[in-house]
């Protein structure tokens, strides 16, 4: 029955047209919104076609079906922009959401749309700030940045306090716009958060303290008799809890842990439960013996504790910014030297060309200090993408110790996950050093051409703020 509403209608929805035929109707818009949707609808959606494509095709054709969705949810937001005007506080319930009986236009939209609320939200926040003229809306209005990109810069960003106007962070918005070029909405928040954070250092201190006032914990029972926690964790809490995380599960994916040199026992080996069964498991019983559990048994060697990264000068000018190891977002100088009293800090003091500890060849494997110098350098895997943290990764020779007669230095030593380690090795693929900087590049297949090197951009915040040598601002 719906295919046949579809045919008679050329491909819409009936109800589309009866909402197109009232007062003025759709016009201009609703033409080509009519006309972009059957051109949709004669997309093939067969399986066949799709596996008969070859790789590059394939790639090729996802990255248009990604810029068909941009331009949906591009229209999606200019719509719910308008929708927002037109419920404005101040109209009341003559306003368009109220006057539909919803009490906000983020709720209508969710309905108008079939939506989740957060993907509503989004679309108003973004349709209402078309309305300011600026690189981002350009941004926004050509099909450069998607809507849910520009809604993570300017949630990044933040609003104007007494160290940035808004006239700074519009800048600022223009600037993010090259940087986050085909990067995901959660990345791209990320960048806009640490530019925030280069604008306003003297603000992190406020932002760390409005994030540490919205933790919170509840526990609930679900209808199947099973029961849920909801854990929502400020920057310090969640540094503590995730590295309790990664070495109850580092062990377990192969990868080093920087609390001990052993190989994993034959009881981790031999484990059958899930990681996240496993995980669960250790946190219920941490919880259940205190202080008086042997930790060793759950967590290895050592301490539960996490490392605080921040440059030399940073720690004598008290001023600037600190981060937790794996941690993207900056934490006030103040947490970093309470930390110091209770856990200890390590300062970053490189050479010319960022480079803390070598060791040459007297030992094959790197030792402990220089994993930590590593992870303090490189801030996770540095293969172009991924996010393992540290505790996750292995020390790579950028020049192999048998082939090459590679040196044990931190300078050519750099962290991969243990799937890009394994990658690396399997496929072929080479890692050059030209000072601070790394890159990789592919080893071309018979009969293909050989791609450009990459950059592997360290992932560490904190090496960045030691080698910039400028005033924080």
């Amino acid at each position: 029955m719906t295919s046949g509403v579809l045919e008679a209608t050329g491909g819409v929805p009936t109800s589309w047209h009866a909402a197109a035929g009232g007062a003025g109707g759709a016009g201009r818009v609703g033409i080509a919104l009519r006309s972009a949707v059957d051109a949709l609808a004669a997309v093939p959606r067969a399986l066949d076609p799709y596996r008969a494509l070859d790789d590059a095709a394939l790639l090729a054709l996802t990255r248009l079906a990604a810029d068909e969705v941009r331009l949906a949810q591009l229209h999606v937001s200019l719509l719910a922009g308008e929708i927002a005007r037109r419920s404005a506080p101040e109209l009341g319930h003559s306003g368009l959401a109220q006057s539909r009986g919803h009490r906000t236009p983020d709720e209508l939209v969710r309905v108008t749309t079939g939506t989740r609320l957060t993907d509503a939200r989004a679309a108003v926040r973004v349709g209402a700030a078309v309305a300011d003229a600026g690189p981002l809306t350009d941004a926004v209005l050509d099909g450069r940045v998607s809507v849910a990109v520009a809604d993570a810069i300017k949630t990044g960003l933040g609003v104007a306090a007494a160290g940035v106007d808004e006239s700074a962070l519009a800048t600022a918005a223009g600037q993010l716009v090259d940087r986050v070029a085909g990067l995901d909405a959660d990345r791209a928040a990320r960048e806009a958060r640490a530019l925030r954070d280069e604008l306003d250092a003297e603000g992190i201190q406020q932002r760390e303290a409005v994030q540490r006032e919205r933790r919170s914990l509840r526990i609930g029972r679900r209808s199947d008799g099973m029961g849920f926690a909801q854990w929502v964790l400020d920057p310090e809490t969640f540094a503590i809890v995730s590295e309790v995380y990664d070495r109850i599960t580092s062990p377990r994916r192969g990868g080093p842990s920087f609390a001990a040199d052993s190989e994993p026992t034959d009881r981790v080996i031999d484990e059958q439960r899930t990681t996240e069964q496993f995980a669960s498991d250790a946190f219920a019983e941490l919880l259940r013996h205190g202080a008086a559990a042997d930790t060793s048994q759950l967590l290895g060697d050592g301490p539960i504790g996490v490392r605080m990264l921040v440059a030399a000068r940073t720690l004598t000018r008290r001023r600037g910014a600190a981060w937790f190891e794996g941690h993207p977002d900056a934490v006030s100088v103040a947490t970093a030297e309470r930390l110091a009293c209770a856990a200890g800090t390590i300062t970053i003091t490189v050479d010319d060309d960022g480079q803390p500890l070598n060791l040459g060849r007297e030992r094959r494997l790197f030792s402990r200090s220089q994993r930590i110098a590593l992870a303090a350098r490189d801030g996770g895997c540095r293969w172009p993408g991924c996010e393992r943290p540290p505790s996750w990764c292995e020390a790579h020779h950028i020049d192999h110790w048998q082939r090459d007669g590679g040196r044990t230095d931190v300078a050519d030593g750099i962290l991969l996950c243990r799937h890009h380690h394994l990658l690396v090795h399997n496929n072929g693929w080479q890692i050059s050093r030209a000072g601070p900087r790394y890159r990789l590049m592919e080893s071309g297949r018979a009969g293909e051409p050989q791609h450009q090197p990459i950059d592997m951009p360290s992932r560490s915040r904190a090496l960045a703020d030691a080698l910039s040598g400028a005033e924080p601002p």
